[in-house]
This record gives structure tokens, C-alpha cells and sequence, in this order.
């Protein structure tokens, strides 16, 4: 037996060594949102943040998960669906089939924790998760409105 801390949860999950971590995650521990797509870490669809860093769970073994480290998935961003990468995507209609979204969004939101204002550019760096249906141009408009409703929010905060 392993204890995860699961989006902000300690789990005790048992699993073998070499386990990816994607599938302790939806196996052992039922949060299907984080998907499988290639397994070989090129299309992202399986990622979530390890301590805030994007990771592709596909590769990464659950064991070299630390007890203290911090797995948040796509349903750990938000309850109601409240994140602002997540509003910005429903308010936009970024995804078309949605497969690639979970990672996408976590992608997302990575890169707006890192850059609160990010340019094309820092975009085009960042989302370099793949998707097939070639919704790109609207993921990158998905990510600029969700740095202005992260923006918004901030100043009703301070204020």
C-alpha cells in the first residue's frame, strides 16, 4: 500500500512498482477525467500537475511519487467547474470530440500559474499537447480569456 495525496486527499492505493501513475489514478483510484491516449508521452491527453508541474502520467511510474508530493487532476481543479480554464473552454466551446481536453486544460493551467499573461508564443510553448481535431486556434483564445477571468477574479480578491 502507497499513500498518494490526491487532489488534496492522502489515499492509500496499492499498485505494483511500475504502474504508470495514469493508471492508479483511474484504476485504483476512479478519477477517469485524466485519459489514455498515447501512451509514449507525446499527446498529453494524460496530463495532470505533480507539485504544480505538468506531468504525462502515461510514463511517469506511480512509486516515484512521494508521500508529500501533490497530484491534482482535472477534477481536482474545481468542484463546480469554476477554474477559470474551465469557464473560458465552456464559454469559448474550445473542444470539439473533448478526448484531448483534460490534458489540455491542465496544460492550461499550468502555464497561466507560471505566465498570468501569456503571449502566443508562451502558448505555442506550453501546449504542446496534441489535438486531432485541430481545435488549436481555439485553444489558444481559450487560454487568453482564461488569463482575463484568472485577472478579474484577482482584483475582486484584493479588493
Amino acid at each position: 500500500m502507497s499513500k498518494l495525496n490526491i487532489n488534496g486527499e492522502t489515499v492509500e492505493l496499492e499498485f505494483d512498482p511500475d504502474t504508470p501513475l495514469l493508471w492508479v489514478l483511474r484504476e485504483q483510484a476512479g478519477l477517469t477525467g485524466t485519459k489514455y491516449g498515447c501512451g509514449i508521452a507525446q499527446c498529453g491527453a494524460c496530463t495532470v500537475h505533480i507539485d504544480g508541474q505538468p506531468v504525462r502520467s502515461c510514463v511517469y511510474p506511480a512509486s516515484a511519487i512521494q508521500p508529500a508530493q501533490k497530484i491534482v487532476t482535472v477534477e481536482g481543479l474545481s468542484e463546480d467547474i469554476s477554474h477559470p480554464v474551465q469557464q473560458a473552454w465552456a464559454e469559448l466551446d474550445v473542444p470539439q470530440c473533448g478526448f484531448c481536453q483534460s490534458g489540455m486544460i491542465m496544460a492550461a493551467s499550468a502555464l497561466l500559474d507560471r505566465v498570468p499573461q501569456p503571449t502566443d508564443e508562451d502558448i505555442n510553448a506550453a501546449m504542446t499537447n496534441i489535438c486531432r481535431c485541430g481545435t488549436l486556434q481555439r485553444v489558444r483564445r481559450g487560454v487568453h480569456r482564461a488569463a482575463e477571468i484568472k485577472a478579474q477574479g484577482s482584483q475582486g480578491e484584493s479588493a
